[in-house]
């Protein structure tokens, strides 16, 4: 009964067990369903529907987007799907936060599920976007709406790892790309394939047609089938014949559902703008975060380095609030990192450039501030439209203009942009001018920032194309210079050249020019460098000349301090020459033009021609004997008679074939001086070899000692001298010390000759003499080993010898 049980159990659980799941073919239903919708498209009505529900579109679409809170359509949307999926080419313009995103990703997922489109098909649909972040933001919406689909979808962006894109391009079906990267695996990717395309969309349509991206999209577009669907979308639309020419269109259906619309912009969105001089302009940004610290502001400059600068400075000076910056030299994961962030976050200001103008959805922005005047029209419409987003969205706009930009207004207004004029209170205005001069000089990277955003934006206004309203002239740079914390304001290379050619057609038209407007030249130029890119804020700035000058006008003399060419000795002396002599202005305009040449840089050809004036010679040697005398040059000392006749001869031009021969004829005797001077070196280095044996002999004969020898003891006196011939002097112990004695044996007498003859020739004193000589007491020296014991008991008597033998054994 058990084992029964046993196997029951195993059975059953071996049927639940299963080793795959099979792979469920696209039903007969799915097909029925498929054709069903094919059939309603042509019925679709935009006035009739209400909600996304009344399009026909499929359960998986309908529940990605219900998941997402997308329930009713928007206008665009409305008018824009129904063409859509009907396969038209659509024209769509609509105001900013308008939901034209959704309104061509719907169309793409309906036609690929319709069509059956598998990851074996390749590219089904392509989505060009002219910025990074657009591209990104547009991937995150099909992601959420198209979650449910089995399409694979690929973000192809600069910024990127290229080899892991390249190894996927091949498995995607729906590809969303800037320009650059999409023509860079155009050109360099063997996998991809876009032959089957069924759509191509671009947002921001006017963007990616401009001049900008002229010569990519041309490119691209050549190698895009000519049998697609084709959405085009923005909100300022264009529509030149040229773009749409370049892309095929075929019969396109224009959707504008703002266009009759009373204004271009939202309505709730309230828009203002100030006239402020160029110096107030960080100030009022300053005083204006400072009072909206609860609020999520974005602010548009015109540079790169304008926004870099804005943000370093206003992060030191803390005022209290979340600062990032958004611009296009950042790193790409830096850039969404900035962008999830001011999308996350509640309380937080961004600098940003026109990058974030145009197609990002930023969740509850306040304040719009555009610091810079836009470009044009279209420009500023995509920056106020960053707030006020969405069917309840408000938000505010504030513009900031120069007097000499508010003629901009004027085509605003033409536009359909209610914008009102507001003024700033001057008592909330307070710019932290002190501090930021403080800061940059503290901080040298912040004051190289500061220069480049000065000579940036000076470019930049010098660049558009509109000079009625962008004029560089009218610019005070020394005030703006003074704004950004600079004192010596940096000077540009462009700009000195384009006052430069004004004056020189002024010359030659011989038109007159004001003093007003020649002082007004003199203060734009004398902050414009020689070097267009760095700013060089130490080097004098060149001041223009007047045109025309009255002969009889007295004028008080005016200083410019950045011009620093003169010398404060010269300045006391003209002073003093118009105290004590009566000059007349023509003599002092005679002298001026010449210390306007000696502040002239010297060029190198200036410096050239002065070496050749005075007949220096650049880049010689010259060799002087011990007397003081001058070498000649050695290769020109020729032997040869050849080469001196063709030295001696003063002909133009160079003869190569007899150049030939008298170097041949040189080089005989070159190689005889050759020889001779490695001989000389060979007998240089015998005579040292010489010279140092000579010297080893000589030490080890006189003065070189082995240290067995022990030291040298010649210095000493004659002992013979000092104790008058009687070396045994002194009692028992010495001479015993000494080994002498009264009775020696034939050995002995020749180990006294020995020694004898060592004490001449060595002149050694006794080592009595030589302890008592150093100060060493007598006691402390050990009395020395006797090497031999003499016999003297033949000359003592009994007694004396047991008396000696006693005393010795005593001391012993």
């Amino acid at each position: 009964m058990k084992q029964n049980e046993k196997a029951q159990k195993n059975q059953g659980r071996r049927k639940k067990i299963q080793l795959y799941k099979p792979r469920k073919k696209k039903s007969v239903e799915e097909d029925a369903a498929i054709q069903y919708l094919q059939a309603q498209y042509a019925k679709i009505v935009p006035g009739d529907i209400k909600t996304f529900k009344d399009f026909p579109l499929s359960q998986k679409t309908l529940k990605g987007l219900k998941d997402h809170n997308y329930i009713t359509p928007t206008e665009i949307q409305k008018q824009s799907i129904g063409y859509a999926l009907q396969g038209k080419d659509i024209l769509g313009a609509a105001q900013t936060g308008s939901g034209k995103t959704l309104a061509f990703l719907i169309p793409i997922l309906e036609n690929l599920f319709c069509k059956k489109w598998t990851r074996l098909d390749g590219v089904g649909a392509l989505v060009i976007s002219p910025t990074r972040e657009l591209a990104y933001q547009i991937y995150e919406t099909l992601r959420k709406v198209g979650s449910l689909h089995d399409f694979s979808a690929g973000l192809i962006i600069g910024g990127q790892n290229l080899k892991f894109e390249r190894k996927r391009m091949d498995q995607m079906n729906i590809l969303i790309s800037t320009p650059g990267r999409l023509l860079q695996h155009m050109d360099e990717n063997p996998l991809f394939d876009c032959s089957h395309l069924q759509m191509l969309v671009l947002d921001e349509a006017d963007r990616c047609l401009d001049m900008g991206f002229e010569t990519t999209m041309n490119a691209i577009i050549e190698n895009l089938p000519l049998e697609r669907q084709t959405l085009l979308f923005s909100a300022t639309q264009t529509k030149s014949v040229k773009d749409l020419a370049r892309l095929s269109l075929k019969f396109p259906t224009y959707i504008a559902p703002h266009e009759q619309a009373a204004t271009a912009t939202p309505d709730l969105l309230q828009q203002s703008y100030i006239v402020c001089e160029i110096n107030d302009k960080l100030g009022i940004l300053w005083s204006f975060i400072r009072n909206h610290l609860k609020q999520k502001i974005l602010v548009f400059m015109a540079t790169c380095k304008q926004v870099k600068y804005a943000h370093e400075l206003f992060c030191k000076l803390r005022p209290g609030v979340s600062l990032l910056a958004l611009y296009g030299t950042l790193h790409q994961e830096k850039r969404e990192r900035i962008y999830n962030e001011f999308c996350r976050k509640s309380n937080v200001v961004l600098f940003a450039t026109d990058l974030a103008s145009r197609g990002l959805d930023f969740p509850r922005v306040n304040w719009v501030i555009q610091m810079d005047c836009p470009e044009d029209v279209e420009t500023y419409i995509h920056r106020a439209g960053r707030t006020a987003r969405g069917v309840l969205g408000k938000g505010e706009g504030l513009l900031m203009l120069l007097p000499s930009e508010e003629k901009i207004v004027v085509d605003l207004q033409k536009a359909k942009i209610p914008i009102n004029k507001i003024s700033v209170d001057p008592s909330k205005v307070q710019a932290p001018q002190r501090k930021i001069e403080s800061l940059l000089s503290d901080n040298t990277d912040l004051k190289q920032s500061a220069q480049r955003a000065f000579v940036s934006y000076v470019k930049a206004v010098y660049m558009m194309k509109n000079k009625d309203i962008f004029n560089v002239q009218e610019l005070d740079t020394d005030a703006y210079a003074r704004s950004l914390g600079l004192i010596i304001p940096p000077r540009i290379k462009f700009m000195y050249k384009f006052h430069k050619k004004n004056v020189q057609k002024n010359e030659i038209s011989g038109e007159s020019e004001t003093d007003d407007v020649v002082d007004k030249l003199k203060a734009n130029t004398a902050d414009y460098s020689t070097d267009e890119d760095e700013a060089e804020p130490d080097k004098p700035a060149p001041v223009v000349e007047k045109v025309t000058k009255k002969p009889n006008s007295k004028k008080l003399e005016t200083f410019d301090f950045h011009n620093d060419d003169e010398s404060d000795d010269d300045f006391l002396q003209k002073v003093k020459k118009n105290d004590v002599e009566e000059i007349d202005d023509v003599t002092q305009e005679d002298e001026r033009p010449m210390s306007k040449k000696k502040a002239k840089p010297l060029t190198k050809a200036a410096v050239a021609k002065k070496i050749l004036k005075k007949k220096i010679q650049v880049n010689t040697k010259v060799k002087f004997t011990e007397e003081g005398e001058a070498i000649g040059d050695e290769k020109k000392d020729v032997k040869s008679e050849l080469a001196k006749q063709f030295t001696n001869e003063d002909v133009g031009g160079i003869d190569i074939e007899r150049a030939k021969e008298v170097l041949q004829e040189e080089d005989k005797f070159d190689k005889i001086r050759f020889r001779e001077k490695v001989k000389a070196k060979h007998k240089e280095q015998k005579q040292k070899l010489k010279n140092k044996k000579k010297d080893e002999q000589e030490q080890d004969e006189f003065g070189s000692q082995s240290e067995s020898d022990g030291p040298d003891l010649s210095w000493l006196p004659d002992p013979d001298k000092v104790y008058d011939g009687k070396v045994g002097a002194g009692d028992d112990s010495d001479q015993q010390s000494i080994g002498i004695a009264s009775g020696n044996s034939d050995d002995d007498d020749d180990d006294d000759d020995n020694q004898s003859e060592e004490n001449d020739k060595f002149h050694r004193p006794s080592k009595r003499k030589l302890v008592e000589s150093k100060g060493i007491p007598q006691e402390s020296v050990a009395p020395r080993k006797i090497k031999r014991v003499q016999d003297i008991s033949g000359a003592l008597s009994v007694q004396e010898a047991e008396a000696l033998a006693m005393q010795l054994l005593g001391k012993r």
